[in-house]
């Protein structure tokens, strides 16, 4: 038989609990969200690169990559501002 003490259980360390893992779970989305950044932001640069070097790609490849780019930064400033939502104080 275990002789652990026992956490009470009430619905703050409940909401408490929730509130945490929440923003867990936000921190690593916003984590791999700025990883999928990174890595794009790479893939754009290798292809800004092969593209100087051979000028075989249109220019709408590159809107194409420009505005994929444009969206994954504006998911990344959502993710960021539900974040910081999670984090504010409840009144």
């Amino acid at each position: 038989m275990a002789t652990g003490k026992r956490r009470r259980n009430s619905i703050t360390r409940l909401i408490e609990d929730v509130v945490d893992d929440a923003k867990d779970l936000v921190d690593d989305v916003v984590d791999r969200a700025k990883d999928a950044e990174r890595d794009g932001r790479k893939a754009v640069r290798r292809v800004v690169k092969d593209d100087d070097d051979r000028r075989d790609h249109s220019a709408g490849e590159m809107d194409d990559l420009k505005s994929a780019l444009d969206d994954l930064t504006a998911k990344v400033n959502r993710l960021v501002a539900l974040q910081a939502d999670a984090r504010k104080p409840n009144p």
